[in-house]
């Protein structure tokens, strides 16, 4: 329970924290935008069994694979895409704390 409420925390309190905290003439529009960082999840349709409370999702999926969190990195360096990349790097977060988690459950 720990786990799937850290994870889910990060997806949907975080972004609100930080629409609240440090954007506040464009709140809505802020925590939209990286409430929308769930949607690199869509990659979780591509696998078998689409979920897997089990799995770590990081370097399994392609839209959490090294390569793409390394764009999602080059993002926050140019203004125009840098919301857009802290929120896919707000997804990448929960999950690769979901996924140290499930490592702790198991060991």
């Amino acid at each position: 329970m720990f786990r799937l409420f850290i994870h889910y925390g990060i997806h949907f309190l975080i972004p609100i924290a930080i629409g609240f905290l440090f954007f506040k003439e464009h709140r809505t529009r802020v925590i939209l935008i990286l409430l929308a960082g769930i949607v690199i999840d869509l990659d979780h349709l591509l696998a078998n069994p689409i979920f897997a409370p089990d799995r770590c999702s990081i370097d399994f999926h392609p839209l959490h694979s090294y390569w793409a969190i390394a764009l999602y990195i080059s993002l926050v360096f140019f203004s125009k895409t840098r919301l857009v990349g802290i929120a896919l790097l707000i997804h990448i977060l929960a999950d690769t704390l979901d996924c140290w988690l499930l490592a702790l459950e198991t060991h």
